[in-house]
């Protein structure tokens, strides 16, 4: 089982059981920067997963890869 395999199945654990996560958050494109924030996950997919945030009072949808999570371009604080 690989590295991406096992991010895959923290988050599809995470989604199942509390879907309500802080996250870190540095991308370029889409321009995103959120320390510590809460975010939802919204769904969980087989290359993608989405996440809706909260930092400008207004929910938005981003999606992710796994891969962000893998080059720590997006860290989930919560332990699965």
């Amino acid at each position: 089982m690989t590295q991406l395999d096992l991010i895959k199945k923290k988050v599809a654990y995470l989604y199942s059981t509390n879907p309500k996560i802080h996250v870190n958050v540095k991308l370029n494109h889409p321009r995103l920067e959120i320390k510590n924030g809460v975010a939802e996950i919204k769904g969980v997919y087989k290359n993608i997963f989405c996440i809706e945030e909260y930092t400008t009072g207004v929910p938005r949808t981003h999606s992710l890869q796994y891969v962000d999570i893998l080059t720590k371009n997006f860290e989930i604080i919560e332990k699965p």
